[in-house]
């Protein structure tokens, strides 16, 4: 059903039965202490019968059967003293099945005898004994029959039940209502708020304004406000970078054509006769070559359909030359050392363009770094391997990254480093370090400068990639 399913019919459902279970702890003890106090009433009934007995030692045997029907017992023992005792009796139809005694009966014993009374539904004997009221004797004893005794208790619970359902319903029919006015309505224009917001999250009228009076609604609705914030802001980057990536792709085609125009004039170029010309064209047609493969890059990411790696034995030596030697015409002077510890003839597992991509954007940000300072720094690349992986890092003497850039190192356009860069660099050194199983991480950045860490398993098969 569904309100059954709803806040307030299960809360109306559970109400009526805590309250009904409150009232069924009480019933138990209740009934114990009306049945006390039905048999202390006969006791007092039968006191009151055997003083006729004191006015007068012999009474009529009708009349004496008129008191002990009037008190509901059979016959009456009043001890008065050690030597003295009166007693009315009658014929008793049944032996005496159980006897009970009310001076000063525990509360368990009184609930236990109660709750074997309403049980028992075979009509016997029972003796009851008690103490006199107003001090007068030792005890009074009379023998009465069980039944009419089950009977008004039956009655009495009856009454109590009935009486415990209109109170469940009462108090269920109040909390209902307050539950629903507290906690139901304001939840529901919660609801509402985020269904208005999910239409148009990028309109700032539709987020809520906070004003529940009970403390965790209010938390409810602070919280709400501030991920509707949060989100809408994510959402409007995310068009911006959207719109940012379509400009790159586009600037990125226009800028491989051109490329591809001059890299046939520097292929032209090799046949100078100039020995200078004929030393740096190749270079060049490198460099150019490089800058067509990375436009050519830069479209498959905006496609996000970067190119899996053509892994191939490559010495590692032979990369890294390659990536500082064109480092090096980039320092124009500048005092930055470039060096290599790279053991000779170690032979590394990867795509060489790739992992020239990513050791030139770690060599180019440590180089732009530390000249950035002012003041002399070193480049160093190493490498090692050990059975399970070959090791490639990147140490530089620089100031260290700000922690801006540590929060989002290798996230697009949000993990730069230097003032107006993208952060892209970074973003797809990573991705293509991951497309090898590999991964790269900052191993250190403080005041005496960065290192980046290149792991590339050796092991052909995925399970076998790099713990997190």
């Amino acid at each position: 059903m569904p309100f059954l399913n709803s806040l307030s019919g299960r809360f109306l459902v559970l109400t009526v039965i805590f309250v009904m279970l409150a009232e069924i702890l009480i019933f138990v003890p209740s009934v114990a202490r009306f049945r006390e106090d039905y048999l202390l009433a006969r006791l007092e009934r039968a006191q009151i019968a055997s003083l006729a007995l004191l006015a007068d030692d012999a009474l009529d045997e009708d009349l004496e059967k008129e008191l002990l029907k009037n008190a509901g017992v059979f016959n009456v023992v009043l001890r008065r003293d050690e030597m003295r005792q009166l007693m009315l009796s009658s014929p008793i139809p049944a032996p005496v099945a159980a006897t009970y005694d009310l001076r000063n009966p525990s509360v368990l014993t009184l609930i236990g005898d109660g709750l074997r009374c309403l049980l028992d539904d075979e009509d016997s004997i029972i003796r009851v004994i008690g103490a006199p009221t107003q001090d007068a004797g030792l005890l009074i004893e009379v023998t009465m029959e069980s039944q009419p005794l089950r009977k008004a208790m039956l009655d009495y619970g009856e009454r109590i039940l009935v009486l415990s359902a209109m109170i469940s319903a009462v108090t269920a029919a109040l909390l209902f209502f307050a539950v629903r006015r507290i906690l139901v309505v304001p939840i529901r224009k919660v609801v509402a708020h985020m269904q208005s917001y999910a239409d148009a999250p990028e309109d700032v009228r539709r987020f809520i304004e906070p004003n529940a009076s009970l403390t965790e609604l209010r938390a409810a609705e602070d919280a709400l406000r501030s991920m509707q914030q949060h989100l809408t802001a994510a959402l409007k980057q995310k068009d911006r970078l959207a719109q940012l990536g379509g400009a790159v792709a586009k600037v990125s085609h226009d800028l491989r054509n051109i490329l591809t125009s001059a890299q046939l004039f520097a292929d032209s170029m090799e046949n100078s006769d100039d020995p200078r010309i004929q030393r740096i064209a190749p270079k060049l047609v490198g460099s150019i070559s490089r800058a067509v493969n990375l436009c050519e890059s830069t479209l498959a990411f905006g496609r996000a359909e970067e190119p899996p790696p053509s892994l191939t034995r490559v010495e590692v030596c032979t990369i890294v030359e390659d990536v500082l030697e064109g480092e090096r015409l980039a320092l124009d002077g500048q005092a930055c050392r470039l060096e290599a510890e790279v053991p000779q003839g170690m032979l590394l597992r990867c795509d060489p363009e790739q992992m020239y991509r990513v050791l030139g954007n770690l060599v180019r940000n440590a180089r732009q770094a530390i000249t950035a300072t002012g003041s002399e720094g070193a480049v160093t690349v190493r490498a090692s391997e050990t059975e399970e992986a070959w090791m490639i890092s990147v140490e530089d003497t620089g100031p260290g990254l700000p922690p801006k850039a540590r929060e989002h190192l290798f996230t697009p356009f949000q993990g730069g480093a230097r003032k107006g860069g993208s952060g892209l660099g970074l973003a797809i050194a990573s991705e293509l370090v991951r497309g090898h199983g590999g991964r790269l991480e900052l191993t250190r950045t403080d005041s005496r400068g960065t290192v980046f860490t290149i792991w590339l398993p050796k092991s052909e098969i995925l399970e076998n990639s790099p713990p997190a």
